[in-house]
């Protein structure tokens, strides 16, 4: 294997959003077998790799064979497997790449501060993340994205298949779709491919043949604009189709926390807006909508109702889907109560 193509010998791929995970391992993968075509690759987990077996893996080949060695889930590597993997870092050996997958820190110690007197230093799993950094490996983002990454996402597949998306069909996608990124990457190429390159709001319409119309975002649209007997039916078709309880919920959610936002920013274009409530302009724009009619009061009742929701249909309540209706109903009647 020539130096000149090898590809760096540790990789660092941080994140927990399945496909940027897998594509950023593909990538290392791929990297290496331009260098050398027969490359062996081995993929385990951490947890249930031991010093002897990993050494081996990274040892120098006594027959110059080039290997990928995928270690998954590295947060859960114990202390000993922990050492070896960042003293292999500073040290790696001619003809192994090293790919480690962390989830990255947990979310509930990215802001914590350590009580007064407590020890310092990396969390459990801390260490081998910022180790591999300090190593000086090359490191991939898979983080779960916001929803202003989530729309270029698709905007750069679409691109990627030789397309070009409009706004309002982003929108529109995005809705019918939701934040599955596989789903996404799926459907934006298959539209490129379908439209002929333009993707508009028919092509998606088309494309999902009313798929648009039964998702949680229908459901939150229909209730945060008065519509009931629309917000229920959409809400049975939306069950009976089998969207989770879980996403109708967030997608109410959504709908409450977006108007409030977009309504108390006040009147204005959504392209002018948008930069300022850091959201897409077509997301905009449906908080301007869905806000009509809306006061402080009503969306702070309907504040409390999306928070209870959220437990109810993560196991508090008995019966999720009569949860989702009642918050439906409430939806309306805070919006119908503000306006009298």
């Amino acid at each position: 294997m020539s130096s000149a193509s090898a590809p760096g010998p540790v990789h660092l791929v941080v994140g927990d959003e399945g496909l940027l995970v897998e594509r950023a391992v593909t990538r290392a993968i791929t990297a290496a077998r331009e260098a050398d075509p027969a490359v062996e690759v081995s993929r385990l987990p951490a947890g249930e790799l031991t010093s002897g077996v990993l050494g081996e893996l990274v040892s120098p080949s006594l027959f110059a064979e080039s290997r990928v060695v995928v270690v998954e889930n590295g947060h859960d590597a114990g202390a000993e497997v922990t050492t070896l993997l960042l003293e292999y870092a500073k040290a790696p050996s001619e003809g192994v790449t090293l790919v480690v997958v962390h989830r990255g820190p947990p979310k509930s110690s990215r802001s914590r501060r350590p009580a007064k007197g407590a020890a310092k230093g990396p969390a459990k799993g801390d260490a081998l993340l910022e180790g591999l950094r300090g190593a000086g490996a090359t490191e991939a983002a898979a983080s779960s994205l916001s929803d202003d990454q989530r729309a270029d996402f698709v905007r750069a597949e679409v691109r990627q298949a030789g397309g070009k998306i409009t706004g309002e069909a982003l929108g529109l996608l995005m809705d019918a779709v939701g934040s599955d990124l596989r789903e996404l990457a799926a459907a934006a190429s298959q539209l490129a491919s379908d439209s002929g390159g333009h993707v508009d709001a028919d092509a998606v319409r088309r494309f999902h043949r009313g798929r648009a119309e039964v998702t949680g975002f229908a459901v939150a649209d229909r209730a945060m604009t008065g519509d009931r007997a629309g917000a229920l039916e959409a809400l049975r078709w939306a069950l009976d189709t089998g969207v989770p309880h879980v996403v109708v919920a967030d997608a109410i959610a959504d709908g409450v926390r977006t108007a409030a936002r977009v309504t108390a920013a006040g009147r204005g274009d959504p392209y002018s807006l948008a930069s300022g409530l850091r959201m897409p302009p077509w997301k905009v724009k449906r908080g301007q909508q869905n806000g009509r009619g809306w006061t402080g009061e009503g969306f702070t009742r309907a504040m409390g109702v999306v928070a209870d929701l959220n437990a109810n249909v993560k196991g508090a309540a008995a019966d999720p889907s009569y949860a989702l209706e009642y918050a439906v109903e409430a939806v309306v009647a805070a919006r119908g109560n503000a306006r009298r």
